[in-house]
């Protein structure tokens, strides 16, 4: 029997968590769980409705802020509890608590994935990271190339496995794009760039409004998400006189709808680890142009995919325009299907701990 546990810091909606969710879904392990250091059950079902047709799956610590060492001793119990097999953590703090509570119950397998590594400047972090991977001694994955670089030069590592994160190609695939405009209340002819992420300073959707005042008048922008920004957002479109022309949709949980009523997808942040949007919208076969950070440039389709610096509106305003113009002969989901697959990631993931060869024993 094979129980497979997952530690996330939170389950908001954002890529770390929905790559988690997908583990669990395409898992072939006997029980998979998810366990939350942060937050309640109704909390997190309310902001992500997708949780509730999984709840039973997921269990919620509702740690409060700060380092508590009862966290550990708690996390130690469910595992034994739960005869847990593997242990599966993503980023820092899920390996501080986790981790070490995975040793202390005698976990067979644990393994830690980093899905960023910008934190690592800290020097603080960076010796905490250090010593926490010396103790808990886990299976080190980075989800993107930039990622593992970055780790061997603060690390000190020789070598670091990477395994990029896949999308469920099967949900995320084109469709009628008037028809989804309609639904989700978009103009219906005319062209429109989307972008989709929480609406924080590092996403970087300020730089996309100030790119739509240099592309003609008849091109819109549609936002999805939510976040502290987007009152501002919403003013810095109104006083750029483009208004009428930014869409704002909130937080969707129909993203799929989303990416299809596209004609370019955008991804304009500052950080990022190895985003998921720009592989959902190029699923639906739809262009995009993402900013030179993180592992964002790996995930595009090479013959369709445009890269600009980040912070660059100008940079970007040209690249959007190129998209938006200019008509390929290319197929970005073929591309992701082949190399951004979810059940390919699952594959290598569950091959470490041996899982593939039992499921299919």
């Amino acid at each position: 029997m094979s129980t497979v546990v997952q530690v996330v810091q939170h389950l908001q909606p954002g890529g770390i968590e929905t790559m988690a969710l997908d583990l669990a879904a395409f898992s072939n392990a006997d029980h998979t769980l998810i366990i939350s250091l942060e937050g309640s059950r109704e909390e997190a079902i309310q902001a992500w409705p997708r949780l509730e047709s999984i709840a039973d799956k997921l269990i919620f610590l509702n740690k409060p802020p700060g380092f508590h060492l009862t966290t550990i001793w708690q996390l130690r119990q469910l595992l034994r509890c739960h005869h847990t097999t593997v242990v599966h953590t993503h980023h820092i703090g899920p390996l501080l608590y986790a981790g070490i509570a995975a040793r202390l119950a005698g976990v067979k397998h644990i393994i830690h994935t980093e899905h960023d590594a910008w934190h690592l400047e800290n020097p603080q972090r960076c010796k905490l990271q250090r010593r926490l991977l010396t103790l808990v001694r886990p299976t080190l994955i980075a989800d993107a190339n930039t990622v593992a670089n970055a780790m061997k030069h603060h690390l000190g590592l020789a070598s670091v496995t990477v395994i990029h994160n896949g999308i469920d190609s099967e949900r995320f695939q084109p469709s009628n794009k008037q028809a989804c405009r309609k639904a989700l209340g978009l103009p219906v002819d005319t062209p429109l760039i989307g972008c989709g992420g929480r609406m924080e300073s590092v996403k970087g959707q300020n730089i996309l409004i100030d790119a739509l005042v240099d592309l003609p008048a008849d091109v819109h922008l549609a936002l999805a998400g939510s976040g502290s920004l987007e009152s501002a957002l919403k003013q810095q479109a109104a006083t750029l006189g483009l208004a009428e022309r930014v869409h704002f949709l909130g937080h969707l949980d129909t993203m799929p709808l989303f990416y299809q009523s596209l004609d370019v997808f955008c991804l304009p942040s500052f950080k990022e680890g190895f985003p998921l949007s720009s592989l959902e919208a190029q699923s639906c076969d739809i262009p995009a142009v993402v900013t030179d950070v993180g592992g964002s440039k790996e995930t595009l389709c090479p013959e369709s995919g445009l890269v600009v610096p980040a912070g660059d509106s100008a940079a970007l305003a040209v690249a959007l325009t190129h998209q938006l113009t200019h008509k390929h002969d290319y197929n970005p989901r073929a591309w992701v299907t082949q190399h951004g697959d979810v059940k390919a990631m699952v594959r290598q993931y569950e091959a470490l701990v041996g899982l593939s060869q039992e499921a299919s024993a």
